[in-house]
């Protein structure tokens, strides 16, 4: 598959642990991983091409652009990131066009999640 200009083609975490980093992510949202080394991973975010990867660091700062994901049942969504470990850091609110939260994966990082309804 060719890249779509202007798209977002990659994404790259900084993680402190790989099996706790897959696990939420896998547990989550269904990716799945290539391991590359013993310091990196890509994993596939289910639309058939690699999206990203975590590259093993202990280097790992709050802030940054923020992802936004998308689910077809945000709640159910929800209670899979605190099942699996994380924590929520802006509980659901509406906004023209859908409905969100936000959240905190297991190393730190704050990532949304969005839905129509």
């Amino acid at each position: 598959m060719k890249p779509i200009h202007h798209s977002i083609n990659y994404v790259e975490f900084k993680v402190r642990d790989f099996e706790i980093s897959k696990t939420f992510y896998k547990s989550v949202f269904g990716w799945t991983f290539t391991d590359y080394s013993e310091s990196y991973a890509g994993f596939n975010d289910g639309t058939g091409v690699e999206a990203g990867g975590f590259c093993l660091s202990e280097d790992i700062e709050k802030g940054g652009p923020l992802i936004v994901l998308y689910s077809e049942d945000l709640e159910r969504t929800r209670q899979s990131v605190i099942a699996s470990g994380g924590k929520i850091s802006k509980e659901t609110f509406k906004f023209p066009g859908g409905r969100r939260f936000q959240f905190l994966d297991p190393n730190g990082y704050e990532l949304a999640v969005w839905s129509e309804t």
